[in-house]
């Protein structure tokens, strides 16, 4: 006999349905968010046009990770939309009001806004806007989850007392060797254009949540990464460096001697990070999000330690221009995070994570 449900248990089934909408869900933390949470019961609905491939060419695509996705997501539905395509977001939060919103799609490179610097401000600040705005018609409740990024200080971190190391640059007193906290100035520095686009919309996110109560958060990244990052020469610096040393390319030092220094943090720690938010949400707060002085590491360190790993020496050429904007060094401050979410910690450690992302690209490469 075939079972005809009724509409009691329709409603029921329908109701303990729990969406989320992650944007830029084909990206690095997308795609991570994606999984972890899609495996936790959640129904997915990624939005991702693969504009990474239009910003970054062939090698910046995306689209092998949307089968990744379906093929491991129980509950995965794809939206192919522009962020800035205010009727179609709109629709679709009307249509699947989310429980929770994890926003990682951007125009990621501070080399490349300059470019197009109106497209750039499109994509991160206007796409940010909209989706806000939907948030708050449709779903204002819902935890909102901002990947911002620590860009967001300008140079002002360059600005600290420095002192020059034989293979990196250091915080020379003692009050900032645990790195940069949320307290750094926004203000009177140069970000890049990229930068001030991740600003407005940073600040935007942060407005909702204070002036709309509604509970939301600016992550401010630090270095991003892991095996699934698509990593260019504008953008994403481990991943990218780690490809060049694994296929013998020559890898372009730009500036400050190679003793540039950045914290990398594993995407999973980005997601629990993500996790402990939407379980205890705030309103319009922001945290440094970063691997910390632990997972800290100069390109020159670097290039040491992918020698160490896989024997290779990393062939490289020096261009004394820095990128403009870019940070001398830079450490998150975590303490803020820890404090207010004391079961988050880190716990991919750099000498792992970076023996996962060359095992990773080795394999790639067969």
């Amino acid at each position: 006999m075939k079972f005809v449900p009724t509409f009691a248990r329709i409603r029921e089934a329908m109701a303990k349905k729990k969406v989320m909408l992650i944007t830029g869900s084909q990206g690095l933390i997308g795609s991570e968010a994606s999984l972890y949470f899609g495996n936790k019961g959640y129904e997915i609905h990624g939005i991702d046009n693969n504009m990474r491939k239009f910003f970054f060419g062939d090698k910046g695509d995306t689209s092998w990770n949307l089968k990744r996705l379906k093929d491991g997501i129980p509950n995965f539905v794809h939206h192919d939309i522009d962020i800035r395509d205010r009727m179609k977001i709109f629709s679709l939060l009307k249509e699947n009001p989310p429980e929770a919103i994890i926003h990682c799609a951007a125009q990621p490179s501070h080399d490349w806004a300059k470019k197009d610097p109106l497209l750039d401000f499109e994509v991160n600040a206007v796409g940010t806007h909209i989706l806000l705005e939907a948030t708050r018609t449709y779903s204002p409740e819902a935890p909102f989850v901002f990947m911002s990024t620590n860009k967001v200080y300008g140079d002002s971190p360059n600005y600290l007392p420095l002192e020059e190391k034989a293979t990196r640059w250091e915080y020379s007193k003692p009050e900032h060797f645990d790195g940069i906290d949320e307290t750094q100035s926004i203000d009177g520095s140069k970000h890049s254009i990229f930068g001030a686009s991740k600003v407005a919309a940073d600040v935007m996110v942060q407005e909702y949540g204070k002036y709309f109560g509604m509970n939301t958060v600016s992550f401010r990244g630090g270095c991003l990464t892991g095996p699934q990052h698509s990593g260019v020469e504008l953008h994403g610096f481990l991943s990218y460096l780690i490809k060049v040393a694994v296929s013998g390319g020559m890898y372009t030092i730009f500036g400050y001697k190679g003793k540039q220094v950045r914290d990398q943090i594993h995407s999973y720690d980005v997601v629990r990070a993500f996790e402990e938010f939407i379980a205890n949400p705030k309103q319009g707060v922001v945290y440094n999000l970063g691997g910390g002085r632990g997972n800290s590491m100069s390109i020159l360190e670097t290039f040491d330690k992918i020698k160490s790993i896989t024997g290779k020496t990393v062939n490289s050429v020096y261009d004394e221009k820095n990128r403009e904007g870019d940070h001398i060094c830079y450490i998150s401050n975590l303490k803020k995070l820890k404090t207010d979410y004391p079961d988050w910690g880190i716990t991919k450690k750099l000498d792992n994570i970076m023996e996962e992302m060359i095992d990773a690209e080795a394999s790639r490469l067969v």
